[in-house]
């Protein structure tokens, strides 16, 4: 049940969402080793944002999945901010992640829970 929320101020084309979507979906769910069936990936365009003071391309991710490997976050890490990079121009050092390890009981799916 990996989720990904992607938060940028960089517009992609309504025409080029779904291959962003998609390529990002792919390295979760082969980063996570996860069928890609329970990935969930969004992307929100929020011109209203700084980093650094500064309103050059910017990125905040968030990747949260049950059993996310707590020493698997920097390779997680570089392959998200790599993807991130190539298909939104984001330089790397203008994007942050948040990892979050969800409890199998506190999230729902098809009317119950992953416990």
């Amino acid at each position: 049940m990996p989720v990904l929320s992607i938060v940028t101020n960089q517009a992609v084309a309504d025409a080029d969402q779904p291959a962003l979507l998609m390529a990002l979906s792919e390295t979760v769910a082969d980063a996570l080793g996860k069928p890609e069936q329970y990935v969930m990936v969004s992307y929100t365009h929020n011109p209203a944002m700084l980093f650094a003071g500064q309103a050059a391309p910017l990125a905040y991710l968030e990747l949260k999945s049950i059993g996310l490997p707590a020493d698997g976050t920097n390779a997680l890490s570089a392959r998200l901010c790599d993807s991130v990079h190539k298909h939104l121009d984001v330089a790397k050092n203008r994007i942050y992640i948040e990892f979050s390890d969800a409890q199998r009981h506190l999230f729902g799916w098809d009317g119950g829970t992953f416990a």
